[in-house]
């Protein structure tokens, strides 16, 4: 854990100025392939449970319940980009530390080759790869983590190595049923460059989040603010949406208020949760809202929502992402424990 602290820290320094909004390279990293993290907006770092799957956005939420645990997923993307991850967890009781290793990719699929003038002269693809390795432990009620990434993407014939790494905490109330977690993801920077000095930034995230889950009924609410590294800066001018003044005839440009401002940094979820079987999953992302809505035509935007069945030895998800109209995505995820099936062996 000191050894990941401290590479976190040498990350910090260097890039502690890093934007967001497409101001940086490796953005296939903001983009959830879990089903249950799209079904609850795209972000669930407050999601106390035993899934392996959830390390990817929380080292800190790893325990003792993910020994041996594997995790599949898959998100069928727009166009025909696929993108998917995997994920195995263990418990080392003599270390009382949880470890967790995964790979997680996006494929862009198949692009036609052609010269400045059309001409075609061939195919080429495009793929990233995020190889990542994290541990955590418990005291008391605090629970702590990191997250290692190694980062390969090729595009076409330009190729890019970074390094990475997530750090978190979370505190449990004793009845377990509040959690207050705080995450930094995706600290890092470029180890070699598409093309020769031209270092790009890799946006890292500042979060924080709350779940709550009631004593004496089956729901779970959390709320989480993130990119809070960029307080009220998510928001930009859409020129589409201006308007013009009667006064002047010039054109009137938005003006943002507190609240939308705020709200910008919102994500809203809940699970019912129908004994240990079934999970029904909502999800609303404020920013996804604002930035995917369309001037007359209302949609699914910013809205998300998915369910979850345990089956015997497997635990099954599906999640919807709304975007745009006739633009969302579906995402599937498979739970299992290895040592379940020694256990029928037996």
């Amino acid at each position: 854990m000191k050894k990941f602290l401290f590479l976190t820290y040498l990350f910090a320094a260097k890039l502690a100025w890093s934007q967001i909004g497409g101001m940086g390279t490796y953005q296939f990293l903001q983009v959830p392939t879990n089903a249950r993290i799209n079904a609850l907006g795209g972000n669930a770092i407050s999601t106390p449970d035993a899934d392996i799957n959830l390390v990817s956005i929380n080292p800190s939420l790893l325990n003792e319940k993910n020994h041996k645990q594997i995790g599949a997923n898959f998100i069928n993307y727009f166009s025909d980009i696929k993108a998917g991850e995997l994920n195995v967890g263990y418990h080392s009781d003599s270390l009382k530390t949880t470890f967790a290793a995964g790979i997680q990719y996006m494929n862009y699929g198949n692009f036609i080759k052609t010269a400045p003038d059309g001409q075609v002269l061939g195919t080429f693809n495009a793929g990233e790869y995020n190889y990542h390795i994290s541990a955590a432990k418990r005291y008391h009620q605090l629970s702590y983590g990191a997250t290692i990434k190694f980062i390969n993407s090729n595009l076409e014939t330009y190729h890019s190595f970074g390094l990475a790494a997530d750090i978190a905490a979370n505190w449990r109330s004793q009845d377990e049923l509040i959690l207050l977690t705080a995450v930094i993801g995706n600290i890092g920077t470029q180890i070699s460059t598409y093309t020769q000095q031209n270092y790009e930034n890799i946006p890292y995230n500042v979060q924080i989040g709350f779940s709550k889950k009631f004593a004496h009924n089956p729901f779970r609410f959390g709320v989480i603010a993130h990119n809070l590294q960029s307080p009220g800066k998510l928001l930009y001018q859409i020129s589409n949406r201006q308007y013009t003044s009667l006064e002047t005839g010039l054109p009137i440009e938005e003006d943002f208020t507190l609240v939308q401002k705020a709200m910008s940094h919102l994500i809203f979820n809940t699970e019912l949760l129908l004994g240990k079987s079934i999970q029904i999953r909502f999800g609303y992302n404020a920013l996804r809202n604002r930035e995917l809505s369309l001037n007359n035509i209302r949609g699914m935007n910013g809205f998300s929502w998915g369910v979850g069945l345990k089956l015997n030895r497997f635990h099954f998800a599906y999640g919807y992402g709304g975007f745009i109209p006739g633009r969302n995505t579906n995402s599937f995820s498979l739970i299992t424990r290895i040592q379940d099936f020694k256990r029928a062996n037996n």
